[in-house]
């Protein structure tokens, strides 16, 4: 027997048509340029919710104007919002931003996590969770949990 979808039926919003950040840098090897928030959306609008097969993006879990991004002091916060008040997959979707951020962006960065204040109803102990690094280095030695991690990290090519 499949196990009970925690939201059954979340909303669905269209994903924005434009031009990546990441299509647009010029790869000139002596010009760096600088990691903004388009480029940090970019990286992680197109993983998947671990529930159901939409992006995060399609659910309005991650937004552009959750993006914080200091390049000269290599600092970056996302900010996510939950689909349910009592998200019990939070923790992963956070945990999902977090790999994805660590293996995309230069290792000088410093990422910071965070649920959207008011969203889950555990938001200060699934903020300490994500921003704690023993936690999240326990955390990416669970098999099972990894194997989910992957799977909502996998490229999609529609």
């Amino acid at each position: 027997m499949a196990p009970a979808l925690i939201n059954p039926n979340p909303v669905v919003y269209e994903k924005k048509e434009r031009r990546s950040r990441i299509e647009q840098v010029n790869l000139d090897e002596y010009s760096v340029e600088p990691i903004d928030q388009l480029e940090v959306f970019d990286h992680i609008k197109d993983i998947r919710d671990p529930e159901h097969p939409l992006s995060l993006e399609e659910l309005k879990v991650v937004t552009e104007d959750a993006i914080e991004v200091d390049d000269d002091r290599s600092y970056v916060r996302v900010t996510f919002t939950p689909t349910m008040q009592h998200c019990s997959l939070s923790p992963t979707i956070g945990l999902c931003l977090r790999v994805k951020l660590m293996r995309s962006l230069p290792s000088r960065f410093k990422v910071d996590i965070r649920v959207a204040p008011g969203t889950l109803a555990t938001e200060a102990a699934v903020n300490k969770q994500l921003n704690d690094k023993e936690r999240v280095a326990a955390a990416l030695e669970n098999p099972r949990l990894l194997d989910v991690l992957e799977e909502c990290l996998a490229p999609t090519y529609a």
